[in-house]
């Protein structure tokens, strides 16, 4: 169902629609692995019925809410188990829920993450791994894992996200889904739950470009230019050779594949960027949670704990030489954009993983096609690729602005 679908049924039937779908679309353990809170059926009919009468764009349009973005009287949990017990339920709608609504669109409830979105795949000790809803055993992606299997199974045709490192662009890759983020330091990201402040940014997902479209208007306009914008597609190394082949063809839409001097010049200065992109990370993200680590940390997954107590292993030269390689790597994003309007690489090396391929070097792997993207902080369109027997990679588009003519443009060749 699009997002016209659900306008034009009756809030009442789209409500009980919404309940219908999570009953019967996801098992009970991907219930408790994808939804964090969902309003109930009378409630969610009257906030429909209540959104009809401001006659906004996205009016009777329902989403869901990745758990670390607030939603007034509801815990925000950010994948975890005790975070309520440090941080006060919110009293009001944080900045990106508020934007949301002033399109009209509806909160429908909330998502489970992996835990405080410090992972890509999607994993989570304390609700359970969210898994692709077409492909059992293969996991939707991180950490924006609970909206990405929301939207993929259909329950809603809109939900919000956040990406630090890939956790909307791999999600949507993973499931076959168009993916948004915009910009780290903007009002939608500031209260949220932080991973990262240097990379966090927000966004979300829909099922197909005419929503995406309708979304992207709605809450930032969309620009159009008489002139086709300059872009290339940059190869990357380390990638399935499906997912090469099929990245190639897809991006032939868009532009022509980088010529040498291109090339070389982005794969040199996108180098070290995955070093540099783990170490800021480890920073801030122990700044995020020094206050109470130490009390709560058996109630951490494991494997986020070691990956927050890492700080603690990095001399000052390391992190001095992260923020070196980041300042070397956006002067060359500001160089590329001297020239080019958009820069088009795939999204993930390899279809959404299984439980089994879920490891540091997999991990590493997609982080080496997204860590220069999050260093420079620029918005991304992710596009969907299909590949061989439903499965699905994707393409990022990177722009240099959110609301610029490039991002209309791509969407009108995804048509």
């Amino acid at each position: 169902m699009t997002f016209r679908d659900w306008q034009d049924l009756d809030p009442a039937a789209a409500a009980r629609e919404l309940h219908e779908r999570v009953r019967t679309r996801l098992s009970v353990a991907q219930q408790r692995a994808v939804i964090a809170q969902l309003t109930p059926e009378p409630e969610l009919a009257e906030r429909l019925h209540a959104s009809r009468a401001a006659g906004r764009p996205l009016a009777g349009v329902p989403y869901l809410v990745k758990d670390l973005f607030d939603v007034a009287g509801v815990p925000t949990f950010a994948g975890s188990s005790f975070l309520p017990e440090v941080r006060e339920t919110p009293t009001k709608d944080g900045a990106f829920v508020q934007a949301m609504t002033n399109t009209g669109a509806v909160v429908a409830g909330k998502t489970h993450l992996h835990e405080f979105a410090y992972g890509i795949t999607g994993e989570n000790r304390t609700y359970g791994d969210c898994e692709h809803p077409r492909f059992p055993g293969r996991t939707t992606g991180g950490s924006s894992s609970g909206s990405a299997a929301a939207v993929a199974a259909g329950i809603v045709p809109l939900a919000l996200g956040s990406d630090t490192g890939g956790s909307i662009r791999v999600p949507a890759a993973f499931c076959g889904l168009f993916g948004f983020r915009f910009s780290p330091g903007e009002p939608w990201i500031r209260d949220a739950v932080p991973l990262a402040p240097t990379f966090d940014t927000a966004g979300w997902f829909t099922a197909n470009v005419a929503d995406m479209r309708m979304v992207v208007g709605a809450a930032i306009g969309l620009r159009t230019e008489e002139r086709e914008p300059r872009g290339c597609y940059l190869e990357m190394p380390g990638m399935d050779a499906e997912v090469a082949e099929a990245c190639r063809a897809a991006a032939a839409r868009f532009s022509p594949t980088a010529d040498i001097t291109t090339t070389d010049t982005l794969h040199q200065g996108f180098a070290l960027a995955l070093e540099a992109y783990h170490t800021t990370v480890a920073v801030e993200a122990w700044e995020a949670h020094r206050k109470w680590a130490e009390k709560y940390r058996d109630r951490y997954d494991p494997i986020v704990w070691q990956r927050l107590i890492r700080v603690k292993d990095l001399s000052r030269e390391q992190i001095a030489a992260a923020a070196v390689t980041r300042r070397a790597i956006n002067v060359l994003w500001r160089s590329y954009f001297d020239t080019y309007e958009f820069l088009v690489l795939p999204a993930s090396p390899t279809p959404a993983l299984t439980k089994a391929e879920c490891t540091a070097e997999n991990r590493n792997r997609v982080l080496t096609l997204t860590a220069a993207v999050s260093i420079g902080g620029y918005p991304v369109l992710t596009i969907p690729v299909p590949l061989a027997g439903g499965l699905t990679t994707g393409l990022q588009i990177v722009v240099r602005r959110a609301a610029g003519p490039e991002v209309n443009w791509a969407l009108g060749r995804c048509n």
